[in-house]
Protein backbone atom coordinates (compact mmCIF):
# COMPACT_ATOMS: atom_id res chain seq x y z
CA UNK A 1 0.00 0.00 0.00
CA UNK A 2 1.40 3.47 -1.22
CA UNK A 3 1.40 6.50 1.32
CA UNK A 4 -1.17 9.04 0.16
CA UNK A 5 1.28 11.63 0.10
CA UNK A 6 4.27 9.78 -1.04
CA UNK A 7 5.79 7.27 -3.29
CA UNK A 8 6.78 6.09 0.00
CA UNK A 9 5.18 2.53 1.76
CA UNK A 10 2.72 3.22 3.86
CA UNK A 11 2.88 2.13 7.77
CA UNK A 12 -0.68 3.01 8.94
CA UNK A 13 -4.09 3.24 7.58
CA UNK A 14 -6.51 5.75 8.61
CA UNK A 15 -10.32 4.67 7.71
CA UNK A 16 -11.84 7.90 8.65
CA UNK A 17 -9.50 9.54 6.33
CA UNK A 18 -9.85 6.74 3.40
CA UNK A 19 -5.74 7.22 3.62
CA UNK A 20 -2.74 5.67 4.32
CA UNK A 21 0.95 6.95 5.53
CA UNK A 22 4.11 6.31 5.55
CA UNK A 23 5.73 7.18 8.81
CA UNK A 24 7.47 10.61 8.09
CA UNK A 25 4.25 11.47 6.18
CA UNK A 26 1.88 10.56 9.35
CA UNK A 27 4.16 12.42 11.56
CA UNK A 28 3.87 15.46 9.91
CA UNK A 29 0.06 14.79 9.62
CA UNK A 30 -0.27 14.44 13.32
CA UNK A 31 1.53 17.40 14.33
CA UNK A 32 -0.73 19.41 11.43
CA UNK A 33 -3.32 17.87 13.60
CA UNK A 34 -2.26 19.51 16.70
CA UNK A 35 -0.72 22.78 15.25
CA UNK A 36 -4.52 23.17 14.07
CA UNK A 37 -6.02 22.33 16.95
CA UNK A 38 -3.92 25.39 18.92
CA UNK A 39 -4.54 27.58 16.28
CA UNK A 40 -7.98 27.19 15.97
CA UNK A 41 -8.79 27.63 19.81
CA UNK A 42 -5.71 30.26 20.71
CA UNK A 43 -4.26 27.49 23.39
CA UNK A 44 -1.17 29.16 23.93
CA UNK A 45 -0.12 32.41 23.37
CA UNK A 46 3.42 33.85 22.79
CA UNK A 47 5.87 33.25 25.98
CA UNK A 48 2.64 30.91 27.58
CA UNK A 49 4.56 28.77 30.34
CA UNK A 50 2.98 25.23 29.76
CA UNK A 51 2.26 22.23 31.92
CA UNK A 52 1.64 18.86 30.74
CA UNK A 53 -0.22 16.05 32.47
CA UNK A 54 2.07 13.30 32.17
CA UNK A 55 0.53 9.82 33.43
CA UNK A 56 3.18 7.45 31.50
CA UNK A 57 0.66 6.39 28.61
CA UNK A 58 0.73 6.89 25.02
CA UNK A 59 -1.71 10.56 25.20
CA UNK A 60 0.13 12.14 27.45
CA UNK A 61 3.79 11.75 26.29
CA UNK A 62 3.31 12.09 22.63
CA UNK A 63 1.65 15.19 23.45
CA UNK A 64 4.42 16.48 25.50
CA UNK A 65 6.87 15.19 22.56
CA UNK A 66 4.92 17.12 20.28
CA UNK A 67 4.98 20.51 22.16
CA UNK A 68 8.74 20.27 22.40
CA UNK A 69 9.45 19.81 18.92
CA UNK A 70 7.28 22.32 18.23
CA UNK A 71 9.68 24.98 20.96
CA UNK A 72 7.09 25.68 23.41
CA UNK A 73 8.09 26.32 26.51
CA UNK A 74 6.62 23.01 28.41
CA UNK A 75 7.20 21.32 31.62
CA UNK A 76 5.77 17.98 32.94
CA UNK A 77 3.95 17.03 35.87
CA UNK A 78 3.30 13.63 37.21
CA UNK A 79 0.99 13.12 40.14
CA UNK A 80 1.32 9.89 42.02
CA UNK A 81 -2.00 7.83 42.61
CA UNK A 82 -0.57 5.10 44.60
CA UNK A 83 -1.90 2.19 42.62
CA UNK A 84 0.59 -0.28 43.60
CA UNK A 85 2.79 -1.72 40.65
CA UNK A 86 0.94 0.51 38.00
CA UNK A 87 1.93 3.43 39.34
CA UNK A 88 5.78 2.61 39.68
CA UNK A 89 5.38 1.76 36.32
CA UNK A 90 3.95 4.86 35.06
CA UNK A 91 6.41 7.36 37.33
CA UNK A 92 8.88 5.46 35.55
CA UNK A 93 8.28 5.62 32.24
CA UNK A 94 7.11 9.16 32.68
CA UNK A 95 10.62 10.10 34.52
CA UNK A 96 12.71 7.97 31.37
CA UNK A 97 11.17 9.97 28.45
CA UNK A 98 11.73 13.54 30.69
CA UNK A 99 15.46 12.67 30.89
CA UNK A 100 15.48 11.65 27.34
CA UNK A 101 14.05 14.75 25.90
CA UNK A 102 16.07 17.27 28.75
CA UNK A 103 12.70 18.36 29.88
CA UNK A 104 12.06 19.28 33.11
CA UNK A 105 9.28 16.58 35.16
CA UNK A 106 7.72 17.74 38.52
CA UNK A 107 6.46 14.84 40.43
CA UNK A 108 3.63 15.09 43.37
CA UNK A 109 2.78 11.92 44.96
CA UNK A 110 -0.48 12.33 46.11
CA UNK A 111 0.14 10.09 49.69
CA UNK A 112 2.79 12.80 50.93
CA UNK A 113 1.47 15.48 49.73
CA UNK A 114 -2.40 15.21 50.47
CA UNK A 115 -2.35 12.20 52.93
CA UNK A 116 -4.41 9.31 50.69
CA UNK A 117 -4.28 7.29 48.05
CA UNK A 118 -6.72 6.30 44.68
CA UNK A 119 -7.38 3.10 46.31
CA UNK A 120 -7.55 4.20 49.77
CA UNK A 121 -9.87 6.72 48.66
CA UNK A 122 -12.18 4.14 46.84
CA UNK A 123 -13.18 2.58 49.89
CA UNK A 124 -13.58 5.10 52.13
CA UNK A 125 -14.74 8.25 50.26
CA UNK A 126 -18.29 8.67 49.14
CA UNK A 127 -17.24 8.92 45.62
CA UNK A 128 -16.07 6.19 43.53
CA UNK A 129 -12.70 5.66 42.51
CA UNK A 130 -12.58 6.75 38.58
CA UNK A 131 -14.72 10.32 40.35
CA UNK A 132 -12.10 10.78 43.36
CA UNK A 133 -9.59 10.32 40.85
CA UNK A 134 -10.41 12.56 38.45
CA UNK A 135 -11.12 14.98 41.39
CA UNK A 136 -7.79 14.54 42.77
CA UNK A 137 -6.06 15.22 39.53
CA UNK A 138 -7.65 18.70 38.42
CA UNK A 139 -7.32 19.49 41.60
CA UNK A 140 -3.48 18.86 42.25
CA UNK A 141 -2.79 19.93 38.52
CA UNK A 142 -4.42 23.40 39.06
CA UNK A 143 -2.75 23.91 42.19
CA UNK A 144 0.55 22.64 40.64
CA UNK A 145 0.08 25.30 37.60
CA UNK A 146 -0.57 28.41 39.97
CA UNK A 147 2.30 27.50 42.41
CA UNK A 148 4.22 27.20 39.97
CA UNK A 149 3.06 30.10 37.70
CA UNK A 150 2.36 28.36 34.73
CA UNK A 151 -0.04 30.20 32.19
CA UNK A 152 -1.91 26.93 30.56
CA UNK A 153 -2.67 23.25 31.19
CA UNK A 154 -2.36 20.92 28.42
CA UNK A 155 -3.84 17.53 28.75
CA UNK A 156 -3.57 14.30 26.46
CA UNK A 157 -7.52 13.74 25.83
CA UNK A 158 -7.90 12.37 22.65
CA UNK A 159 -11.22 12.15 19.88
CA UNK A 160 -12.15 8.96 21.78
CA UNK A 161 -11.97 10.25 25.42
CA UNK A 162 -14.04 13.33 24.35
CA UNK A 163 -16.27 12.00 21.93
CA UNK A 164 -17.40 9.33 24.72
CA UNK A 165 -17.88 12.47 27.38
CA UNK A 166 -19.78 13.67 24.85
CA UNK A 167 -21.87 10.46 24.39
CA UNK A 168 -22.55 9.98 28.15
CA UNK A 169 -23.39 13.64 28.71
CA UNK A 170 -25.92 13.65 25.70
CA UNK A 171 -27.08 10.09 26.98
CA UNK A 172 -28.09 11.93 30.74
CA UNK A 173 -28.79 15.35 28.88
CA UNK A 174 -26.21 16.89 31.27
CA UNK A 175 -26.77 19.78 29.20
CA UNK A 176 -24.57 22.14 31.96
CA UNK A 177 -21.66 19.85 30.81
CA UNK A 178 -22.46 19.31 27.47
CA UNK A 179 -22.32 23.33 27.06
CA UNK A 180 -18.86 23.69 29.00
CA UNK A 181 -17.18 20.76 27.35
CA UNK A 182 -14.34 22.05 25.08
CA UNK A 183 -11.14 21.39 23.66
CA UNK A 184 -9.56 25.04 25.48
CA UNK A 185 -11.48 26.28 29.35
CA UNK A 186 -10.32 29.72 29.70
CA UNK A 187 -8.38 31.12 32.80
CA UNK A 188 -10.50 32.40 36.20
CA UNK A 189 -9.72 33.51 39.47
CA UNK A 190 -7.56 31.36 40.32
CA UNK A 191 -7.74 28.69 37.65
CA UNK A 192 -5.25 28.05 34.77
CA UNK A 193 -6.05 27.68 30.93
CA UNK A 194 -6.89 24.52 30.45
CA UNK A 195 -6.56 22.76 26.76
CA UNK A 196 -6.72 19.57 25.27
CA UNK A 197 -4.18 19.52 21.90
CA UNK A 198 -4.85 15.74 20.73
CA UNK A 199 -8.71 16.24 20.61
CA UNK A 200 -8.69 16.16 16.80
CA UNK A 201 -6.56 12.77 17.23
CA UNK A 202 -7.90 9.63 17.85
CA UNK A 203 -6.38 7.19 20.52
CA UNK A 204 -5.53 4.62 17.13
CA UNK A 205 -3.41 8.07 15.97
CA UNK A 206 -1.67 8.71 19.15
CA UNK A 207 -1.06 5.32 19.80
CA UNK A 208 0.92 4.68 16.28
CA UNK A 209 2.40 8.43 16.60
CA UNK A 210 3.68 6.93 19.75
CA UNK A 211 5.40 3.89 18.34
CA UNK A 212 6.63 5.11 15.02
CA UNK A 213 8.49 7.75 17.82
CA UNK A 214 9.71 5.24 19.71
CA UNK A 215 8.19 6.33 22.86
CA UNK A 216 7.99 3.90 25.45
CA UNK A 217 4.89 4.29 27.49
CA UNK A 218 2.38 2.24 29.76
CA UNK A 219 0.05 -0.19 27.68
CA UNK A 220 -1.94 -1.78 30.46
CA UNK A 221 -5.15 0.38 31.81
CA UNK A 222 -5.61 1.29 34.99
CA UNK A 223 -6.56 -1.64 37.10
CA UNK A 224 -9.08 0.22 39.16
CA UNK A 225 -10.63 1.55 36.05
CA UNK A 226 -13.11 -1.76 35.58
CA UNK A 227 -16.80 -1.11 35.24
CA UNK A 228 -16.13 2.89 34.68
CA UNK A 229 -18.77 4.54 32.45
CA UNK A 230 -16.49 5.94 29.91
CA UNK A 231 -15.28 2.59 28.89
CA UNK A 232 -18.57 1.62 27.53
CA UNK A 233 -19.43 4.72 25.75
CA UNK A 234 -16.37 3.96 24.01
CA UNK A 235 -16.89 0.68 23.40
CA UNK A 236 -20.25 2.08 22.01
CA UNK A 237 -18.20 4.71 19.79
CA UNK A 238 -16.00 2.03 19.06
CA UNK A 239 -18.76 -0.35 17.59
CA UNK A 240 -20.48 2.16 15.30
CA UNK A 241 -16.82 3.56 14.05
CA UNK A 242 -15.92 -0.60 12.99
CA UNK A 243 -18.73 0.11 10.36
CA UNK A 244 -19.12 3.32 9.82
CA UNK A 245 -15.56 5.52 9.72
CA UNK A 246 -15.48 8.85 10.83
CA UNK A 247 -18.20 8.82 13.14
CA UNK A 248 -16.18 9.83 16.10
CA UNK A 249 -14.67 12.85 14.44
CA UNK A 250 -17.95 14.15 12.59
CA UNK A 251 -20.05 13.30 16.45
CA UNK A 252 -17.46 15.64 18.60
CA UNK A 253 -16.04 17.87 15.80
CA UNK A 254 -19.69 18.40 14.21
CA UNK A 255 -20.53 19.24 18.13
CA UNK A 256 -17.88 21.93 18.13
CA UNK A 257 -18.49 23.20 14.70
CA UNK A 258 -22.52 23.21 14.72
CA UNK A 259 -23.88 21.70 18.20
CA UNK A 260 -21.88 23.72 20.76
CA UNK A 261 -23.54 27.05 20.21
CA UNK A 262 -26.67 25.79 21.13
CA UNK A 263 -25.98 24.49 24.58
CA UNK A 264 -26.18 27.76 26.87
CA UNK A 265 -23.67 28.19 29.51
CA UNK A 266 -24.15 29.69 33.15
CA UNK A 267 -21.01 31.64 34.09
CA UNK A 268 -23.04 34.11 36.37
CA UNK A 269 -21.51 31.67 39.99
CA UNK A 270 -19.35 33.43 42.03
CA UNK A 271 -15.67 32.16 43.04
CA UNK A 272 -14.87 32.72 46.37
CA UNK A 273 -11.90 31.01 48.42
CA UNK A 274 -12.38 27.88 49.58
CA UNK A 275 -12.26 28.13 53.44
CA UNK A 276 -9.74 24.97 54.24
CA UNK A 277 -7.13 24.98 51.30
CA UNK A 278 -7.72 28.59 49.58
CA UNK A 279 -8.77 27.07 46.03
CA UNK A 280 -11.48 28.83 43.91
CA UNK A 281 -14.72 27.34 45.02
CA UNK A 282 -18.65 27.94 44.37
CA UNK A 283 -19.08 26.80 48.23
CA UNK A 284 -17.76 27.23 51.49
CA UNK A 285 -15.38 24.40 51.14
CA UNK A 286 -14.08 23.18 47.53
CA UNK A 287 -14.89 19.33 46.56
CA UNK A 288 -11.71 18.25 46.74
CA UNK A 289 -11.03 19.29 50.50
CA UNK A 290 -14.49 17.75 51.73
CA UNK A 291 -14.10 14.36 49.75
CA UNK A 292 -10.13 14.49 51.35
CA UNK A 293 -11.85 15.31 54.72
CA UNK A 294 -14.06 12.32 54.24
CA UNK A 295 -11.52 10.14 53.49
CA UNK A 296 -9.36 10.76 56.15
CA UNK A 297 -12.14 11.27 58.82
CA UNK A 298 -11.14 14.77 59.55
CA UNK A 299 -13.77 17.45 59.65
CA UNK A 300 -13.25 20.83 58.02
CA UNK A 301 -14.13 24.31 59.69
CA UNK A 302 -15.37 23.94 63.68
CA UNK A 303 -18.72 22.04 64.80
CA UNK A 304 -20.33 18.71 63.78
CA UNK A 305 -21.19 17.84 60.38
CA UNK A 306 -23.33 19.25 58.52
CA UNK A 307 -25.59 17.88 56.23
CA UNK A 308 -27.55 20.17 53.65
CA UNK A 309 -31.37 19.69 53.48
CA UNK A 310 -31.56 19.30 49.83
CA UNK A 311 -28.71 16.37 50.48
CA UNK A 312 -25.92 17.59 48.35
CA UNK A 313 -24.92 15.04 45.99
CA UNK A 314 -22.48 13.67 43.63
CA UNK A 315 -22.31 11.45 40.45
CA UNK A 316 -19.94 9.12 40.23
CA UNK A 317 -18.50 8.06 36.57
CA UNK A 318 -20.49 5.05 37.05
CA UNK A 319 -23.95 6.78 36.98
CA UNK A 320 -24.34 6.27 41.05
CA UNK A 321 -25.93 9.53 43.21
CA UNK A 322 -24.69 9.47 46.99
CA UNK A 323 -25.15 12.08 49.81
CA UNK A 324 -22.29 13.34 50.80
CA UNK A 325 -21.42 15.34 53.99
CA UNK A 326 -20.84 19.05 54.28
CA UNK A 327 -18.19 19.52 57.03
CA UNK A 328 -18.36 22.72 58.47
CA UNK A 329 -20.54 24.98 60.93
CA UNK A 330 -24.16 25.11 61.09
CA UNK A 331 -25.79 28.28 60.10
CA UNK A 332 -27.29 30.67 62.63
Amino acid sequence: MKCRRCPGTAVIELRRHNAAFCKRCFSEVFVEQVRKAIRRFAMIGAGDRVLVAVSGGKDSLALWDVLLDLGYDVDGLYLGLGIGEYSDRSREVTASFAESRGAQLTVVDLAEEYGYDIPTAGRKGARSTCAVCGLSKRYVFNKAAVDGGYDVIATGHNLDDEAATLLGNTLRWKTEYIARQSPSLAAETGMVKKVKPLHRLSELETAAFAFLRGIDYVVDECPLVAGNTQLRHKEAMNAIEASSPGTKAEFFLGYLDRGKALFAREDDVELTPCGECGQPTTARYCAFCRARAQVLGERLGEGPPVVVEDRDVVASMSGEVMPIEIYGRAPA
